[in-house]
């Protein structure tokens, strides 16, 4: 007798449905054959699903039982097959016929016929979902991570017998349900707050911008400035996730084995802070079986590159691509594989390698060679791709002593909120969501400026020496300026904060 039902595999940050069939055949020899492209853990699952069926009260029939998994030419890899692996040979053992057709089943067994959990359900659900299944079997601990997926009934199971007693009817399990307004509200919070902060009022300012506009942002300035405490608190000044947001970002920390087993589902924006030593697959992606790198566990959230010259400049040039197109495609022999990268890089440095040149307070021990070698290490073209430069100078001792804290994060996401409601409104049915991601066309139809205005960055790009990139990078920095202040029109005044925030990349490293 031959069984079938039907499971997914993972391809990049989506999933493909898969056929898993079963025949027994008798013969003296008794054994498991899987073919259609398994890895190792494929095929080390024939012993977990004998041990598991054995350990059931389920009958496993003798003869050579062979599993195929369709499509063959798709290659299947992890532990989620083993329990619908172990189902149809049950199925086919008991010649019982299983109600394939409107489920999708996945979960990897323990020898004892637990059900443990695994990587990547929610973009199974979304597959069966897209398939027309109207159920799906899956680990207990992974149910409240699909239950997110409205239109599919989801049901939780613990081990084989209970999964096999369901499908045959035998017993009950009721459908895993969330309130997934209730849910994603009581999710969205965060344990730190720009309140915090004491001082920095202009670099409070750049953040703000940066995140109104979705630009990228480079912070400078000798050690202990803040630059880190900084950036860990832009996810809180961040909109709101929205719900197909919260599902990419979760589809992408799923599929790496990083999704937190209690809180299911990520509705606040992710935060990443690779190390220096970080390699190009970990950064960009990559690996024999190709995963996401930090790059795109940061999809719609911050990437933070700290100590950025002490990154291998090979390793920073790769984020161009990324930078620019907003993913990252990895091409390997069987194939290419997109993963999203839409994140807001902020990066941090010291103005050379002891950090205190041009620090009045302390002297800086580095020789002119080692400062030109220092700042050498980051090109003239990824600088070109940052939008904001900063300065992060010494905070003062009356102000790291006040009682008043700063501005709070809400106040503050109040007022981005309303710029990107203005940028939302400016680009509706485009693919454009924020000033930073703007086309040449787009800046020469939003980003006109008054005859002074021109004047003023004309004269900065002859004396400054800017690029072409910088040019517009300039515009769209002015242009998310007056869309915190509610103009309609780019002013003088829009224009030279804009030219501010890119001197230092003329002033340190030229």
């Amino acid at each position: 007798m031959i069984s079938r039902v039907y499971s997914a595999a993972l391809r990049g940050v989506d999933a493909v449905e898969v056929e898993v069939e079963v025949n027994v055949s008798g013969s003296e020899n008794p054994g498991v054959i899987v073919v259609g492209l398994p890895d190792a853990a494929v095929r080390e699952s024939s012993q977990r699903v004998i041990s598991a069926i054995s350990n059931s009260p389920l009958r496993l029939a003798d003869g050579i039982k062979t599993v195929n998994l369709a499509p063959a030419d798709l290659r299947k890899e992890g532990p989620s097959f083993d329990l619908p692996i172990a189902l149809a040979m049950a199925s086919a053992s008991e010649e019982v016929v299983l109600p394939e057709d409107d489920c999708c089943i996945v979960g990897e067994l323990a020898l004892d016929g637990s059900v443990r959990p695994v990587k990547g359900v929610l973009s199974i659900a979304l597959e069966a979902k897209a398939r027309g299944r109207k159920r799906v079997l899956v680990p207990e601990a992974n149910a409240k991570e699909a239950a997110v997926i409205e239109g599919i009934e989801v049901f939780p199971v613990r081990n084989l017998y209970q999964a096999w007693r369901f499908l045959v009817g035998e017993e009950e399990i009721l459908p895993m349900r969330i309130d997934r307004k209730k849910f994603f509200e009581s999710q969205r919070s965060y344990e730190v707050d720009f309140d915090e902060v004491k001082g920095q009022h202009h670099v409070k300012r750049a953040l703000e911008v940066a995140v109104a506009g979705g630009h990228n942002l480079l912070m400078v300035g000798p050690p202990g400035t803040g630059k880190s405490m900084l950036a860990k608190r832009l996810p809180t000044i961040m909109p709101d996730m929205s719900e197909e947001e919260a599902i990419e970002v979760t589809k992408i920390q799923s599929i790496s084995g990083l999704l937190d087993p209690k809180q299911s589902f990520l509705t606040t924006r992710p935060f990443r802070a690779p190390h220096h030593t970080i390699s190009d697959a970990g950064l960009l992606g990559g690996g024999t079986n190709p995963g996401p790198g930090e790059v795109s566990l940061a999809h719609h959230g911050v990437l933070f590159l700290d100590e950025l010259p002490e990154f291998r400049r090979q390793t920073l040039e790769v984020m161009r691509q990324p930078l620019e197109d907003g993913h990252v495609t990895i091409s390997r022999a069987a194939g290419s594989l997109t993963f999203p990268a839409r994140s807001m890089m902020v990066a941090a440095l010291n103005p050379c390698p002891c950090g205190y040149y041009g620090d009045s307070k302390r002297e800086c021990r580095c020789s002119p060679r080692q400062i030109e070698m220092y700042r050498q290490r980051i090109s003239g073209p990824l600088l070109d791709r940052i939008d904001l430069h900063v300065e992060v100078p010494i905070v003062e001792y009356r102000e790291l002593s006040s009682q008043s804290g700063g501005e709070n994060s809400a106040s503050i996401r109040e007022r981005i909120v309303a710029a990107r409601g203005i940028q939302s409104d400016r680009f509706e049915g485009s693919s454009t969501c924020t000033n930073a991601s703007m086309g040449p066309r787009q800046v020469r139809d939003h980003c006109q400026l008054t005859s002074e205005g021109s004047s003023y960055l004309e004269q900065a790009m002859e004396s400054l020496n800017f690029s072409a990139r910088a040019h517009d990078r300039i515009l769209k920095v002015a242009r998310t300026l007056a869309d915190l202040e509610g103009a309609k029109d780019i002013g003088t005044q829009h224009i030279l904060e804009a030219i501010q925030y890119r001197t230092l990349d003329r002033n340190l490293f030229s």
